[in-house]
């Protein structure tokens, strides 16, 4: 299986550095072609502009989509956006690493997802949700949260967090095509103690020991 992991957290050792590089080792061992982008690392650019494309559709006015339709059609991607694009393209798996952060992604990975996602190339016309251009791939969230799990279900003080992760999974993922697995998710592990840390390190290594024949979860409306 080709795997592709994206890392959006500034700070290597973190948790979620942790849970990146140990998905690295085990899907590896496990004989799984591994690719990734650690966003910070790379100084990825999250800012959608012109910087975008080499080639130019209007020069005196600048609507993304029309761009991107454009650059689909004349090979007229910026490199770091291409070669994005195509880990993507190659993958059957696609795993984000990040944390929850104001109930949402990190800037830095929004901006990829805004960037990257590019109309003609990603989705477009009929090319949306099942009959999406990734249809058949599959992509899962893995992400680390600042409180425990109570604060995270359904009247509770955060509320439920399959509510929160639905802009990700239904309005990103499915729709570009991928069938969503069920997230991955470390409540608190600031919170935890090293042993704790570890017990949730090893279940996420058991997970994905089996990955491959894991089915998708219903994203649900919520």
């Amino acid at each position: 299986m080709k795997v592709f992991i994206v890392l959006a957290h500034p700070e290597y050792q973190s948790f979620n550095g942790a849970m990146y590089r140990l998905a690295v080792e085990t899907l590896t061992a496990r004989g799984h072609e591994v690719r990734t982008s650690d966003l910070y690392a790379m100084q990825f650019n999250p800012v959608s502009s012109r910087l975008n494309f080499i080639s130019v559709k209007d020069p005196d006015y600048f609507k993304p989509q029309i761009e991107e339709r454009y650059a689909t059609e004349t090979y007229g991607f910026a490199d770091d956006v291409e070669i994005e694009i195509q880990k993507l393209e190659w993958c059957d798996l696609m795993i984000w690493q990040f944390p929850l952060w104001w109930f949402g992604l990190p800037g830095i990975l929004k901006g990829w997802v805004d960037r990257v996602f590019a109309m003609g190339r990603t989705y477009g016309g009929e090319r949306l949700y099942t009959n999406g251009v990734f249809k058949g791939k599959r992509a899962m969230l893995s992400l680390t949260t600042g409180g425990p799990p109570p604060a995270y279900v359904k009247g509770a003080f955060n509320g439920d967090i399959f509510a929160i992760l639905r802009p990700v999974q239904r309005g990103m993922l499915q729709f570009v095509g991928f069938d969503v697995l069920a997230p991955q998710i470390a409540y608190g592990p600031v919170r935890l103690e090293q042993g704790q840390r570890t017990e949730l390190l090893a279940a996420y290594a058991e997970r994905l020991k089996s990955i491959e024949s894991e089915q998708p979860f219903e994203v649900g409306i919520y």
